[in-house]
């Protein structure tokens, strides 16, 4: 299929991070570039690590417009004056995190290769779905591999939003924006860029540009 609607940038938090060192690495990305959502992602983390890091960035990232989502924690996130959270499989259930996030808040849910639990997870209210690992990732073992044929099904049948999720870099992006990601949602990618992140950010940039151009076919990943 060929592209004619938008692709952006979505960043997650490294995995591990000394909030006000990492707050200045977060504005100097944010700079670089359109970004669109940062969600906060400290698996295993004491709560009120989590509460200090979401303390810490929320004034880097929401004056510059972009919306700030809490992993696995929607009662964090209400706390904090988060814009949203996100959950997995093995989290929170949607409608109890929905009950705490409220009508107003971003959900988004994690529906890995599974076209049954994307459609659940959308017809229940979610605001995206996340779909992936689309490659290898350095930052977490994925629990399914997803084929960029999902995007395409997602794009043809639903309107909620799609994010793909898993090994995305500058180099390997396009496919996935024309196949039909409304949000590419990267990690080390970014942060471990040679180049340094606000770079790694205008070079998505360019990249999502490029391929939402290319009216040329999709390439087969084998």
């Amino acid at each position: 299929m060929s592209a004619s609607r938008d692709c952006r940038l979505y960043l997650l938090t490294p995995p591990a991070f000394v909030p006000a060192a990492f707050a200045d690495t977060l504005a100097r990305a944010l700079d670089g570039g359109d970004v669109a959502c940062l969600q906060i992602r400290l698996k295993d983390a004491a709560d009120d690590d989590v509460r200090r890091a979401v303390e810490r960035l929320l004034p880097v990232a929401q004056p510059r417009g972009v919306a700030v989502l809490v992993n696995d924690r929607p009662d964090i996130a209400a706390e904090m004056g988060a814009d949203g959270a996100h959950i997995g499989q093995d989290d929170m259930d949607q409608a109890k995190a929905r009950k705490i996030l409220g009508p107003n808040a971003i959900l988004g849910v994690s529906a890995y290769a599974s076209r049954h639990r994307a459609m659940v997870a959308a017809e229940e209210g979610a605001d995206y779905v996340a779909f992936g690992a689309f490659f290898p990732s350095t930052t977490k073992t994925p629990p399914a591999t997803a084929g960029l044929d999902l995007l395409d099904w997602w794009q043809e049948l639903m309107e909620v939003p799609c994010v793909a999720i898993g090994g995305i870099t500058v180099a390997n992006c396009a496919p996935l924006v024309r196949a039909g990601a409304d949000f590419l949602a990267v990690t080390a990618g970014v942060w471990n860029y040679e180049a340094g992140p606000a770079q790694a950010v205008a070079d998505f940039n360019r990249e999502i540009a490029r391929a939402l151009e290319d009216e040329g076919p999709v390439p087969d990943r084998g």
